[in-house]
């Protein structure tokens, strides 16, 4: 087990010093969420204990209050390159959306309002295939345009850890060192790391949250795992999906695919 999270390990800080060396400018997103913490706990591991890029959180004012906590005692003790980016407000969305849906939209145009101000080239994201299945298809490093267009059948081919990344003007990459994890390959390494965890994810009056989001979106599931060695024993039983506290998930069968479409992370 513990060679497995080595050969992920690897294989994330080789994408990472890969996206470093070859694309001019570079953010990562940071939802804190145990996702995008791992994430940066292996960008700190890739570049000797400090992050070369600035840390990105788009923000919305509604993420729970535990969240904006743990963000603000990690940025200091990390000593993080944070830019804060607010979002437009929800009736700037898309009508045609639904309503939840609309909600969650509102970090995509917070996406495309940082790139029309700062043209980063690289955007880096905590995203795993196994999490959706529009997910399952994505690529290492994947072209967008600048308004986040993703189209799922021109992408380029990815043989034995070769990555496109050089891409024409107007064009920016999103990059996925994640992708090849699972949800217990992120709570094992988190456990032999010792990564810190929002506590939100442990279980309080039966109840954890499996996923974060903003408070109006996303809920708790059911669940009695109060520490990680209860997460990851409940993880290889569990039918519950990943998702399952995702209110914009259930909220109609294309939400999704419809936000991934025009550059939701």
């Amino acid at each position: 087990m513990s060679a497995d999270l080595d050969q992920l390990e690897n294989q994330s800080i080789y994408i990472l010093r890969e996206a470093y060396n070859r694309i001019d400018k570079l953010a990562l997103l940071w939802s804190i969420g145990k996702d995008s913490n791992v994430l940066l706990w292996l960008c700190r591991k890739a570049f000797f204990g400090r992050i070369p890029f600035p840390v990105v959180q788009l923000d919305t004012a509604m993420e729970l209050p535990e969240v904006y906590e743990f963000r603000d005692r990690i940025h200091k003790e990390w000593d993080l390159n944070l830019i804060v980016e607010q979002c437009p407000p929800e009736e700037e969305m898309d009508q045609t959306l639904p309503p939840l849906t609309r909600a969650a939209a509102r970090k995509t145009e917070g996406l495309k309002s940082l790139l029309r101000g700062d043209a980063y080239q690289g955007i880096m994201v905590g995203i795993r295939r196994d999490e959706q299945a529009t997910r399952a298809k994505e690529r290492v490093f994947s072209p967008r345009s600048l308004e986040g267009d993703w189209d799922v059948k021109d992408q380029p081919a990815e043989f034995w850890d070769h990555y496109k990344t050089r891409f024409p003007e107007g064009v920016h990459v999103r990059i996925h060192p994640l992708l090849a994890w699972t949800e217990l390959d992120i709570w094992r390494y988190s456990k032999r790391e010792g990564i810190p965890i929002v506590p939100l994810y442990f279980a309080r009056d039966g109840k954890r949250y499996r996923s974060l989001g903003e408070k109006n979106i996303t809920f708790p599931v059911d669940s009695t795992a109060s520490n990680i060695d209860e997460i990851i024993e409940e993880l290889m039983i569990t039918r519950i999906p990943e998702r399952a506290g995702r209110a914009m998930d259930n909220e109609s069968e294309d939400s999704f695919e419809r936000l991934r479409s025009v550059g939701y992370m």
